[in-house]
């Protein structure tokens, strides 16, 4: 009887130290706490979450400046689902050196993420109402006429749209990696990535290429770019969301579960809402848009921003259609160092080419 209470004793001490385990583990992947930005050191900057409502529900913004006397700048950012601070938060920017940035996060997704949300409601005419909101709502604050606006991959979709609509609201528009046609896009990466793996005499990878008949077979185009795949080859060979990232589950996954700024609740909410956007009618929108054939020309300057290794919105794709859109003025800065997000990537020469943006746009101005 003893020997037996013994052997209980000892199998609830096991249970007991591997529960402890456990919740340790969760402890440090998803810590407690959040829901605050790390301070502004810089007098008259600001650093500031807060919320904008809008027809139907609200939006979470997310304020850097390290002077607010710089010029307002909107950023439409990528995904959709993953807030675009998170990149900031990875890898701090010359973006908030140099504006007062709003990173603000779609309907449906990020911190303010509601199983409520209906997809149905995520249309493209949606998404360009709200960044309009958020617009004005900046105009308002810091009493400014203008702004500047910037997407970035899924984001340019929505912010060359919403030039396209409102002109008048915008000094000038910041295209990085920005989407010229999906489909496109997809088959040069694809055939690109194959071939730089029979080079490399990786047959494994190859073969796992050879599975989809991309260019004939609609089923397999479609089951190729929902695959691992796709993200695991980009990333392997230094053409995705980073030139050095080499993952998303550790690159952009893991650290965005241990970011302050959002709570525990929201940094689950946020992933809900990126796997739940692939369904949202603005998704698909995307991936049937063609820049050249639906926006050949807008009333403001437009600045590209391209990473020459980006295969996720291909830079060849970039490059031709700066070479066709009609504006008062464009310039495009080629970084050789970075994939797909080259102001987060190279910070000095960011820098340059946001100083000489502003310049450029003012003196188009005057």
């Amino acid at each position: 009887m003893a020997r037996q209470k013994k052997r209980i004793m000892h199998i609830i001490i096991g249970l007991a130290a591997l529960i402890v385990s456990a919740l340790a583990a969760v402890l440090v992947v998803l810590p407690p706490g959040g829901g605050r930005l790390p301070p502004c050191k810089m007098p008259g900057g600001l650093s500031e979450r807060t919320f904008v409502e809008t027809e139907g529900g609200k939006l979470s913004l997310v304020l850097l400046s390290q002077n607010t006397d710089n010029p307002v700048l909107m950023v439409c950012g990528g995904g959709p689902g993953i807030p675009q601070y998170l990149l900031e938060y990875l890898y701090p920017s010359a973006l908030p050196e140099e504006f007062t940035v709003c990173y603000w996060n779609y309907r449906g997704t990020g911190p303010a993420y509601s199983k409520a949300d209906k997809a149905k409601d995520m249309t493209t005419a949606q998404y360009m109402k709200d960044a309009a909101a958020v617009t004005d709502y900046l105009r308002k604050r810091f009493s400014c006429e203008k702004i500047y606006i910037m997407g970035h991959s899924f984001g340019t979709y929505i912010a060359l749209k919403t030039v396209q609509a409102f002109p008048e609201k915008y000094k000038a528009y910041i295209a990085m990696s920005q989407i010229v046609n999906s489909r496109k896009s997809e088959l040069l990466a694809f055939d690109y990535m194959k071939n730089q793996y029979e080079k490399a005499g990786n047959s494994k990878m190859v073969k796992q290429f050879e599975k989809y008949d991309m260019h004939n077979s609609e089923n397999d185009y479609a089951s190729y770019c929902k695959s691992s795949l796709r993200d695991k080859a980009m990333h392997e060979l230094g053409m995705g969301t980073t030139r050095n990232m080499r993952s998303v589950i550790t690159g952009i996954f893991f650290p965005s579960l241990k970011c302050k700024a959002f709570t525990q609740k929201e940094r689950i909410n946020l992933w809900k809402g990126k796997f739940a956007s692939a369904n949202y009618p603005v998704s698909k929108d995307t991936h049937a848009f063609d820049a050249e054939r639906s926006v050949s020309e807008i009333e403001i300057p437009i600045y590209f921003i391209i990473g020459e290794h980006d295969f996720t919105c291909c830079a060849s794709l970039q490059k031709e259609y700066f070479s066709l859109i009609k504006t008062p003025q464009k310039r495009m800065y080629l970084f050789e160092n970075s994939a797909h997000s080259p102001l987060y990537e190279e910070h000095d020469e960011a820098r340059h080419a946001l100083l000489e943006i502003k310049t450029l746009t003012n003196s188009a101005a005057d």
